[in-house]
């Protein structure tokens, strides 16, 4: 049993010395963002307000027997002037502080932006542990609370707190000698030691529980926000969230309290003894020695105050402790999201510009799978000749968006391959090969933004092309919209905002469709559109399909509907089953073949039979 306390505290020792290694590299790291002559001026001011205690400590003890006297000596001046530049450094030393945070976290903001939006698959992005760390970071910088710049500004609060331990070091040893200034530190440096280590293991205990707090996360957002409000209130929820939140809360809050007792406990305790021992032994050097008289009186007096100073140095420091405990978590988290990008710099470093399809796009024994041993996609093999419409068909889940996603290049095959003009798309940058795209996802988003932005965004660098924008809206049966709205194109969307206005759901869709129709305009070679009409009324879905192919003609176009009526008229149609591409062809061809989409295609044409029947009438031009 000894043998192993004997070899567990080198362990201890080399694990905290690695800890202090990486943290002190991390605030390297930082430094540049914020400036080496920020952080150099910085550092110059804590160590000045650092000295200034000292310089009123001795300031103080030697004219107190002067001032017994009635005398005003120097040295009373000189403590007063210590004491006033105390006050004068305190908003100084802030001001700088948070210049030093603020730079530091606008460029970490811009490194977690480039993240997610430029360098991280979403594949990545949507794994658990991904997502834990992304959620960190992201509470940091939303709060401004506890962010990587405030961590460096705590680190170099530090300077102050040490050079202020120093300088009451070396007062008590010239005061009551050697001894008592080695008792003096090693108190301040144990009881600073046991702070130290409870906020890393608090800070790691708050990290392991992020799960848990994302999840909380998740059912405030549900509860405060308007995303979810009409169901709530409409289905009687407001007290099953309530339970809910308080459940969610103490599933981590309890067991966090308990690890709160552990760390903040007997550890605690002892380490507090240790330095109340150290602080009566340093005490008691300073009455048993020195000499009589005046010096006597000053020497106690300037060993009393540094010993009080060693004491206090056990304390919480609020400017540091705990800005670097969860400003370093935060940074860390982000570390460890661009680790995982690092992982995939082989793949990525000679990627080409992708150019323009220009005779087809083929997928050759395509697989993908979310989790492994179950494949969405399982050896699709599909071609998309240039300049032709393609419809794809199939039930709900059997992996339409996940192949248009693996068209656009989101999510990488995890065997065969895609390829363009007969090149691996693999072998592309693929943000080059997206600009090529114009995409209607079944989940687009309602961008908050006024009505151009929501239509330009489509082909962001051609915002100012309002007779563009406008052509759009009215290419999807929009265009009345300008004349009822004040603002026009400035619009906001949402009633969030002093005079928006929100739109209908089928409204919005035709907003995203004019999105695409719009890149289509400015160069997109490749339209998707997933479910593009599923929030349109029956006329509406019409009057677009009137008008698609010849909105669209030349343009490589890949369409997915449950809806025949709007799938007809593509010049092929292709079914997925089962993870793979089971039928092809014309729309007669595929009823003639009696297969999947025949029977599909027969339960939509029931409803206009007149007698029944499973015969299949013709529905041209009509909505099913």
């Amino acid at each position: 049993m000894t043998h192993g306390g004997a070899g567990r505290l080198p362990d201890l020792v080399r694990e905290r010395v690695h800890r202090r290694r990486a943290a002190a590299r991390q605030m390297l790291e930082l430094v540049p963002y914020a400036g080496a002559g920020l952080v150099a001026g910085t550092l110059a001011v804590h160590v000045v307000a650092g000295v200034a205690p000292v310089v009123f400590l001795v300031g103080t003890a030697l004219a107190l027997p002067q001032v017994v006297s009635g005398a005003l000596p120097p040295a009373l001046w000189v403590a007063i002037a210590a004491f006033l530049l105390q006050q004068v450094l305190a908003p100084l030393q802030l001001v700088l502080s948070r210049e030093i945070a603020r730079r530091v976290d606008a460029a970490c903001i811009e490194r977690l932006t480039r993240f997610t939006l430029d360098e991280a698959t979403l594949a990545g992005l949507e794994r658990p542990d991904v997502a834990d760390r992304l959620t960190q970071v992201d509470e940091a910088f939303e709060q401004w609370t506890w962010t990587p710049g405030t961590a460096l500004e705590g680190g170099l609060a530090l300077t102050a707190r040490y050079v202020q331990l120093g300088g009451a070091v070396v007062l008590l040893g010239w005061a009551a000698g050697p001894w008592a200034a080695l008792a003096g530190a090693v108190a301040a440096l144990v009881a600073r030691q046991g702070q130290a280590e409870a906020f890393h293991r608090w800070g790691a205990l708050w990290e392991s529980f992020q799960p848990a707090r994302r999840r909380v996360a998740y059912v405030r957002e549900l509860a405060t926000s308007t995303r979810a409000a009409k169901e709530i209130r409409t289905l009687g929820l407001v007290g099953w969230l309530q339970d809910r939140f308080a459940t969610e809360t103490r599933s981590w809050l309890e067991p966090l309290w308990t690890w709160r007792r552990r760390v903040y406990g007997a550890p605690f305790v002892g380490h507090a003894i240790a330095a109340l021992l150290g602080s009566a032994v340093a005490l008691l050097l300073v009455v048993d020695g020195g000499t009589d008289g005046a010096s006597r009186l000053v020497a106690v007096s300037v060993a009393v105050q540094a010993v009080v100073l060693c004491a206090r140095f056990g304390v919480m420091f609020p400017e540091s402790d705990i800005k670097l405990v969860y400003g370093r978590a935060a940074y860390t988290a982000l570390q460890e999201l661009e680790a995982t990008i690092r992982e995939q710099a082989g793949a990525t470093a000679d990627r080409v510009e992708a150019p323009a399809p220009a005779r087809d796009v083929t997928f050759s024994g395509v697989t993908f799978s979310y989790r492994p041993g179950r494949p969405v996609l399982d050896g699709v093999d599909l071609t998309l000749p240039v300049g032709t419409s393609t419809a794809l068909i199939g039930v709900n889940g059997a992996g339409k968006s996940t192949l248009v996603k693996v068209l656009a290049g989101i999510y990488a095959p995890d065997g065969g391959s895609v390829t363009v003009d007969g090149v691996d798309l693999a072998t592309f940058e693929p943000r080059s090969w997206q600009r090529h795209f114009a995409v209607t996802f079944q989940d687009f988003l309602r961008y908050e933004l006024d009505l151009r932005d929501n239509v330009a965004m489509g082909a962001i660098s051609h915002r100012d092309d309002d007779e563009g924008v406008v052509a759009a809206l009215a290419q999807v049966g929009l265009g009345g919209l300008l004349d009822e709205l004040p603002l026009g194109l400035d619009s906001p969307l949402t009633r969030a905002v002093e005079g928006g206005r929100e739109l209908s759901g089928g409204q919005w869709q035709r907003i995203a469709l004019a999105r695409a129709l719009f890149a289509v305009r400015h160069g997109a070679s490749v339209l998707v559109l997933d479910e593009p009409t599923s929030q349109l009324d029956a006329r509406g879905e019409a009057e677009f399909y009137d008008t698609f192919l010849e909105l669209t003609r030349g343009v490589t176009s890949l369409v997915i509907s449950h809806r025949f009526s709007t799938v007809r008229n593509a010049d092929r149609i292709v079914v997925l089953d089962g993870g793979g591409i089971t039928e092809a062809g014309t729309h007669d061809e595929l009823v003639a073949a009696g297969g999947v989409y025949a029977q599909m295609f027969d339960v939509q044409a029931r409803r206009f039979a007149d007698d029944g029947a499973p015969h299949v009438p013709d529905l041209k031009g009509a909505t099913l």
